[in-house]
């Protein structure tokens, strides 16, 4: 009788099952502020709070797969004009309350994107600036974004949202990596739109990092560092006042040298 083989000794029933998913942490600016994308979960475990969006992983199906699936069931955005890249993976015991779940979060970085529409097992999808989600890491808020500090105190006095699973960690460690790309690489232009003044350039900086940045010495660091921004030819008044100079990306991937965040 022949040996059997390494595979038809194997048996699935022997190890524990346990499900993957994926989360997505999407993050884009709007009325000058860092927003995420954010659906309140209409289904348990954690019915009614603040989740991220995402879901299993079908058999046959990619992880990446997954993640635009997840991205166009559960808000309707489809199809989008985003850089997406694999953020970290998530395998705590406790993590999900239904069984053992590995999630596989992805981080997405776009211009102003539409409003979502829920769907899937979501009652509800939105915009939220990520300063109310996570007043801690946007300390000086209201030094950078003054028009809102009334929207942002009343958020913090309501208290930190009730967050689903562990998307609060996962949104947070989204948001430090999209701040330590910006320093690095030339991934604050995926905030814009194809054609942006050094202006609409500096808020991307302003809104993930939290702070204010004084005008010339952006425009200065940034038109001086080689390949990063390059003149497109056109001009816009769409901010108000005098024309300004459009640019588009260069094709630098590392920033030399680096936009490093103030102290």
């Amino acid at each position: 009788m022949a040996a059997m083989t390494e595979s038809e000794l194997y048996d699935p029933a022997r190890f524990p099952a346990f499900a993957v998913t994926v989360d997505l942490a999407v993050l884009t600016v709007r009325e000058s502020r860092l927003s995420a994308l954010m659906i309140r979960r209409g289904e348990e475990p954690f019915a009614g709070r603040t989740a991220l969006p995402g879901g299993f992983v079908r058999p046959g199906e990619s992880l990446g797969e997954a993640a635009k699936r997840e991205l166009a069931e559960e808000t309707g955005l489809a199809d989008l004009p985003v850089h997406l890249e694999q953020l970290a993976t998530y395998g705590a015991v406790d993590r999900d309350p239904r069984m053992r779940v590995v999630s596989v979060a992805y981080l997405a970085l776009a211009p102003d994107l539409p409003a979502p529409k829920a769907g899937g097992d979501a009652a509800d999808a939105h915009w939220a600036p990520v300063a109310h989600l996570l007043p801690d890491l946007f300390p000086n808020a209201h030094e950078s974004d003054p028009k809102h500090i009334g929207d942002a105190a009343q958020e913090v006095d309501r208290g930190r949202a009730a967050f689903a699973f562990d998307h609060e960690r996962i949104l947070a460690d989204g948001v430090e990596r999209a701040r330590s790309k910006l320093e690095y690489t030339p991934l604050a232009a995926a905030f814009c739109p194809p054609e942006f003044t050094v202006g609409e350039l500096r808020r991307v900086y302003e809104a993930v990092w939290g702070v204010a940045l004084d005008p010339r010495n952006f425009h200065r660091k940034v038109t001086g560092t080689p390949g990063y921004v390059l003149p497109s030819g056109g001009t816009t008044t769409r901010q108000g006042g005098r024309p300004a100079q459009l640019f588009k990306r260069g094709d630098v991937t590392l920033l030399n040298p680096p936009m490093l965040r103030p102290a």
